[in-house]
């Protein structure tokens, strides 16, 4: 008897809409075609031929990066959004400070110890010896 494994997982299924992708990924490449194969056409006889398709690769590559890139269920352009709010919207420097108490007794009980003055020095009295 034939069977079918079904994942536990149901949430990561996507829906393909056309040639088993989905329609991110078509939005995606039809942009990258949109933009690269013109600039080949016009480009090829006036700088060369590989020079466009090297052009025309550099130009439509973030198109696939930005279809086919996706890192714990968030696309790329979310991603490069987190980063640009946190780097440039909200760069805020925050730095873990400690209160040290330990260091802080030390230093007040040194300043104390500075400003006391021993009874013998005060008076000018020797203090008697219990003998």
């Amino acid at each position: 008897m034939a069977f079918v494994n079904v994942p536990k997982d149901l949430s990561r299924i996507k829906n393909k809409a056309l040639f088993n992708l989905t329609a991110r990924q078509l939005l995606c490449f039809g942009t990258a075609a949109a933009i690269g194969i013109p600039t080949y056409i016009f480009l090829h006889k006036p700088i060369g031929g590989t020079t466009a398709a090297m052009l025309m690769i550099g130009l439509m590559l973030p198109f696939f990066f930005f279809a086919m890139y996706e890192k714990d269920g968030q696309p790329a352009e979310k991603i490069l959004r987190n980063i640009i709010r946190t780097k440039l919207y909200f760069p805020g420097r925050r730095p873990y400070k400690t209160e040290n108490l330990y260091a802080l007794m030390e230093k007040e009980g040194q300043n104390l110890a500075k400003h006391t003055t021993t009874p013998q020095v005060a008076t000018g009295k020797k203090q008697k010896s219990n003998k």
